[in-house]
């Protein structure tokens, strides 16, 4: 399978994960000569739009280590470890601001794209909802799993964290050692050793499966009696779901394959890498939530859509976005808005509909199969979002 590499302005903030087949190069867009110019100066921060939902987002990180596995990228530095921020449902006006991202993290990923004069302050101070120290709320909650793309960091799925946390979930964010341009763990910030590692079709779809392993090792560590984080009790183990974008994407296919544990899937424009065996998932609800242009329409150039569809045997839908990119469906849209300099070309798909899209339908799909409430938004097309469209016959049951 070929799968055309994608190089858009809006993605030339964070590094281009839209890898196409397994031993594609990355794609590493630059900005063209005479636009790298400084930011404008009153762009001190930026600010993710407001979670929508009736409770505060407290958020706490654990660096956890699997004792049962060497790193693969890196079996030198010993066992595999993983970066987890946790984000719960918390009381109201408890707890300190949250930062977004280390300097030193996002100083790195700008550099990899040849955008050392764009201030990194402006990105890692980034505002947003989520509080440490807070107070959390009471009751049991579902758990949702995120996994980001290849070559980026946990916090890029920031909005879709928040969001997900103020409608009464748990939810936990995973960097995967060195597979990403600077991650933070700990006083440490990693290299993405993977990026040169990972050039044939046998190592991205061990890529894909390591993801897998690295998330069952997360639910052991965050359920059960030796939990690793204290409020673990907030956790309903019986409603556990995992969305992720790209490789992370085909990372909750991979999961959901591996795991009974995990009950509902999304793969934000992720191309499956074999993830999602012939005998399927076990019949449990997958949604795929993608670009609508020739890479994720039915007979799009990713066949693995086309090759994946029919192995999900229960609840699915097939959905495309009318103007997106492959960066969409994370944090990027609103820094290519907000920090990138003016002579920079803005993505398509304005960020307050790319956020606002991606929280609506992925809720909408966790509120369905982890809280069994009616949502009449993944029945057909709506009004309110005409850039999404819905592909291939539904099953309604």
């Amino acid at each position: 399978m070929t799968r055309l590499l994608r190089t858009t302005a809006a993605a030339a903030l964070a590094l281009c994960a839209a890898f196409a087949a397994p031993g594609a190069a990355l794609a590493s867009p630059h900005a063209a000569p005479g636009t790298r110019v400084r930011a404008a100066a009153a762009a001190e921060s930026a600010q993710l739009p407001r979670a929508t939902g009736p409770y505060a987002v407290g958020r706490t990180s654990l660096h956890l280590t699997d004792h049962g596995r060497k790193d693969p990228w890196v079996p030198e530095a010993g066992d595999r470890e993983l970066m987890v921020d946790v984000f719960y449902p918390a009381r109201r006006g408890t707890g300190t601001p949250a930062p977004y991202a280390t300097t030193e993290e996002i100083r790195q990923l700008l550099a990899s794209q040849g955008l050392e004069s764009v201030p990194p302050e402006a990105m890692s101070r980034t505002r947003i909802d989520s509080r440490v120290g807070a107070r959390p709320a009471g009751g049991r909650h579902p758990l949702v799993v995120l996994s980001p793309g290849f070559t980026v960091a946990r916090y890029t799925l920031t909005a879709l964290a928040e969001e997900l946390t103020s409608r009464g979930y748990v939810v936990a964010a995973v960097d995967h050692a060195y597979e990403a341009v600077g991650a933070a763990f700990g006083d440490r910030v990693l290299p993405c050793a993977a990026c040169e590692k990972a050039k044939t079709p046998e190592a991205f779809h061990n890529l894909v499966t390591g993801r897998a392993k690295d998330v069952s090792f997360v639910l052991d560590r965050l359920t059960g009696p030796r939990a690793a984080w204290p409020y673990a009790r907030m956790i309903d183990e019986k409603r556990i779901g995992m969305a992720g974008h790209s490789i992370g994407g085909a990372g909750a296919a991979a999961a959901m394959a591996a795991d009974g544990r995990v009950r509902a899937g999304v793969n934000m424009d992720g191309a499956f890498q074999g993830a999602v065996p012939a005998g399927g998932i076990g019949g449990r609800p997958f949604m795929m939530l993608g670009t609508d242009d020739a890479m994720h329409r039915p007979g799009g150039q990713d066949t693995s859509w086309d090759e994946t569809w029919p192995r999900l045997g229960g609840w699915k839908r097939w959905l495309t976005v009318d103007r997106a990119d492959h960066f969409t469906f994370t944090d990027v849209p609103v820094f290519a808005e907000q920090v990138l300099p003016p002579s920079f070309p803005r993505p398509e798909l304005s960020a307050d509909r790319s956020v606002a899209i991606t929280r609506a339908y992925t809720a909408a799909f966790f509120d369905r199969h982890l809280k069994h409430l009616p949502q009449p938004l993944l029945d057909g097309p709506s009004p309110a979002n005409p850039e999404v469209r819905f592909n291939n016959p539904l099953n309604t049951p």
